[in-house]
């Protein structure tokens, strides 16, 4: 795609559209973008380079963009395959170029690629600064948003932020997501960056004091104009904050009685007028889940009882929630069992380690299939939960 950022900034990046999982997990329907961004000015930085299979293509998008002039800098924010895959192709082509990294930055690249650019490279940090001429470049570190070696580079002159991995969405730049931005930047933010909010709430508070236009991220679209949303999103997510007043009930089911409840416990809650999100974790996208898990306020986990446990595909899920940790909500449970329900205990045994949880009063407790009782438990677990 032909996108310019300013005058001066020119987007080299590329589209993979054969990917089925980013990252060997995550379901990218849409594709994948792998941004990169030259800066043309009387020395040139580009800015990171992109997966493995697409070097080729980005060679001769940055060539085309160079109209014949060299690049000066190969600024290397984050070393993530997807990104970094290309320096050695790109310092092979261009000798006289330097590489821009942290010094953590250039040990990760030493073990990827088996050089650490001893005789060509600058370390960069937080008040490392590079003039390319009318552009002057500042950086900002952010160990763990979402590798240690993070850098972002704000450029003071068109105000512009190349924010790394932050701020990034699943999807092609040439997606046109009816959903918007925040949908898939939600989905990526907690399946990838999210264990991270403290790092990403110290990275936040570094950009207050900047005036940004742009935010040039390495993976999804240019975001420019009222970045208020982005940036109050962020901060949300990465403060485990509520965005949105719901119930997200995330259930397994095995012959069809825990999902009996589910459907029962759902048109209850909203009758009461409250947003419902229903996940069924063996047939939907956990990470789907994990996402509407952390946006609502309130979640009910409903499974079965499992070797006296609970039931592998929901202990899955309650590790990659408290992997990411899972914090300031409300939590409900629902079992069921024909001899020993289990499931309850171990699921709140889970949790244990989960800051600022609270559980309800209610709960309720299926002996193998859905009675006049058991409703009678949904409905005191609909009344609290509403």
């Amino acid at each position: 795609m032909d996108i310019r950022i300013t005058d001066d900034i020119r987007y080299i990046g590329v589209d993979d559209h054969d990917i089925d999982l980013f990252e060997g997990i995550y379901d990218v329907p849409n594709g994948m973008a792998y941004n990169s961004y030259v800066i043309l000015d009387r020395k040139i930085a580009v800015m990171d380079t992109v997966d493995a299979r697409f070097g080729e293509e980005w060679l001769d998008k940055l060539d085309a963009a160079l109209a014949g002039r060299t690049p000066d800098y190969l600024i290397v924010q984050h070393v993530e395959p997807d990104h970094s895959a290309n320096i050695s192709a790109f310092l092979a082509k261009y000798p006289n170029a330097v590489v821009c990294a942290s010094q953590q930055a250039f040990r990760l690249i030493a073990n990827f690629y088996g050089t650490d650019c001893a005789d060509r490279r600058i370390v960069v940090g937080d008040g490392s600064r590079l003039e390319l001429g009318r552009h002057v470049l500042s950086f900002v570190t952010a160990p763990m948003v979402h590798w240690p070696e993070v850098v972002m580079t704000y450029d003071e002159t068109d105000k512009v932020l190349f924010s790394a991995d932050a701020f990034g969405k699943f999807g092609a730049q040439d997606y046109d997501d009816p959903e918007g931005w925040a949908c898939e930047a939600r989905r990526y933010y907690f399946g990838i960056v999210g264990k991270f909010g403290a790092q990403v709430q110290t990275v936040l508070k570094k950009l207050a004091g900047k005036e940004i236009e742009t935010i040039c991220a390495l993976h999804g679209p240019i975001l420019s104009g009222d970045l208020s949303e982005y940036l109050k999103l962020y901060n949300i997510w990465s403060s485990y904050g509520i965005e949105t007043e719901g119930v997200v009930i995330a259930y397994t089911t095995v012959y069809g009685h825990t999902r009996e409840a589910v459907e029962y416990l759902a048109a209850r809650l909203r009758e009461k007028g409250k947003r419902v999100v229903v996940t069924d974790l063996a047939r939907d996208d956990q990470y789907e889940a994990v996402e509407d898990a952390f946006r609502h306020d309130k979640l009910v986990l409903c499974t079965t009882t499992y070797n006296a446990g609970v039931f592998p595909i929901m202990r899955e899920f309650i590790e990659h929630l408290t992997d990411r940790g899972y914090q300031k909500r409300t939590v409900a449970f629902v079992e069921n069992g024909s001899w020993a329900p289990m499931a309850a205990k171990g699921m709140r045994a889970m949790l244990d380690g989960c800051k600022d949880l609270s559980f309800t009063e209610h709960n309720a407790k299926i002996l193998s299939a859905v009675t006049d009782a058991v409703r009678a438990q949904l409905d005191e677990l609909a009344d609290e939960l509403a």
